[in-house]
């Protein structure tokens, strides 16, 4: 059709599917996701391997890491610990202009990397911050943008579902290329670079704003956040140190448990390091829990009650990688690839063309329903063109999950932060449109590997 190839025109057919069912039908992603699983071996005569697909995500250590990690998010949110940090943030910077959005960019990193969220950071930090930075100053469309961009952090920085969706995707296309471990430091290193850009650009609209410093009276003296929050910042310690480890000694642990050892021995490391900062959180955070104390049937309360949040999330990233299965079924990865080299497009066209054509998609297009769907093609073309597909691989959750949180109409984290700030969507988005053009300048500078990223 109009000379593409069939699985090109399959993949198109499958994104306008989800777009409408999503954005017109306004059905829930897990719902589409597995309709468009339906859809796609309809479409491709493949039902015979429809059990196959299904069943590939429960045969997949990834999904049960990223269900882990959303457990993990709704223990420390019930047991405070964030807000432990958030007051530790508030007395060492909330002194400068503009502390209260530093304070909200750092407190989103933090929660990002303990949540894994986007739209999910953005309700829980920003009910905090966005007042904060309204009495500081800050108009309220700026500051619902402000937290918007800072809360997208959380589709970036592990443990995001996302990164370990778009792992899934790049053992596929180049199988043990690197560890699960060395992937994951990698999405820390990007974090951080994105980070960074974030106070960049915050600093320039304080400058330009002239906002003010948070009060006296609003800030916590450091003597007591510390005292009350230093017990919280062993969490990243507790989850990072096993992840060093385990890239540090590679080539220890392949000599003395061979090539499958290693592998196995990294996805173990995933799994057991979050059971380690449950355990943690709860014993500090006990006094946060109802009763005050450390008991089964509370924690057990609060993790019934998080159910309607986690299985809709879990459901949609079960989708998402039995679609992506479904796609490797029909060899889409290198038809579509050699179309994408046929197009004799320069690599520096590719670094720039591929965030744009994210953005856009982004627009009505979920990050997980982008990897699942449109990652291992664009991986191989970039290959195939002389990029290196590990980058491009890490690079993912940046490109899709943070952008659509940003990019109206889907723009989840901007709707989250505008209800929040009170703001009107026109100046809102405007002011959004500073941060999503900051976003994919940093996007094509490390695709360009202009930048270094510790891992690949």
């Amino acid at each position: 059709m109009f000379g593409l190839p069939e699985a090109l025109v399959l993949l198109i057919v499958l994104i306008a599917f989800i777009g409408v069912m999503f954005l017109v039908l306004k059905r829930p992603m897990y719902e589409n996701m597995a309709l468009g699983l339906v859809l796609l071996v309809a479409l491709s005569g493949q039902w015979g391997s429809l059990g196959e697909y299904l069943l590939y995500p429960a045969q997949a250590s990834l999904f049960y890491v990223i269900f882990t990690f959303m457990v993990v998010a709704v223990i420390f949110d019930a047991t405070d610990v964030v807000g432990r940090i958030v007051k530790i943030a508030l007395a060492l910077i909330g002194r400068f202009r503009g502390g209260s959005g530093y304070v909200a960019t750092m407190a989103s990193a933090f929660m990002a990397a303990l949540s894994g969220s986007g739209p999910g950071n953005a309700a829980a930090v920003g009910a905090f911050t966005i007042p904060m930075m309204k009495r500081s100053g800050f108009k309220p469309h700026v500051a619902a943008s402000i937290e918007m961009s800072a809360s997208m952090l959380g589709n970036i920085i592990p443990p995001a579902g996302i990164i370990f969706l778009s792992y899934g995707v790049i053992d596929r296309v180049e199988p043990g290329r690197i560890s699960l471990s060395a992937w994951t430091l990698a999405s820390f290193a990007v974090g951080l670079w994105f980070l960074l850009q974030k106070l960049l650009v915050l600093f320039v609209i304080c400058r330009v704003t002239k906002v003010e410093p948070i009060p006296v009276e609003e800030r916590p003296t450091f003597r007591a956040a510390w005292r009350e929050g230093r017990a919280a910042l062993l969490l990243p310690i507790l989850i990072f140190v096993p992840l060093i480890l385990d890239v540090v000694a590679e080539d220890l642990l392949v000599a003395r448990l061979g090539e499958d050892g290693a592998t196995a021995f990294s996805d173990a490391v995933l799994m057991f390091t979050p059971g380690i900062a449950v355990v943690y959180a709860l014993v500090i955070g006990r006094g946060a829990l109802p009763g005050g104390r450390l008991r089964l049937t509370p924690v057990l309360g609060t993790l019934r009650d998080s159910l309607g949040k986690v299985v809709p999330v879990a459901a949609t990233v079960y989708f998402a990688y039995a679609i992506s299965e479904a796609f490797a079924g029909l060899n889409a990865d290198q038809e579509i690839e050699d179309w994408f080299t046929g197009l004799n497009l320069s690599r520096t066209a590719l670094v720039i063309i591929v965030p744009l054509a994210f953005a856009v998609l982004g627009m009505v297009l979920p990050g997980t329903a982008q990897v699942a769907i449109l990652g291992a093609p664009l991986i191989a073309a970039f290959a195939a063109l002389g990029g290196d597909p590990i980058l491009l691989g890490v690079m993912l959750p940046a490109l899709t999950g943070a952008l659509e949180g940003m990019t109206p109409p889907l723009a989840l984290g901007l709707f989250v932060t505008m209800g929040i700030a009170g703001s009107e969507f026109g100046k809102t988005a405007r002011s959004a449109l500073v941060w999503v053009a900051a976003h994919l300048l940093m996007s094509m500078v490390l695709l360009a590997g202009l930048l270094p990223i510790i891992g690949i």
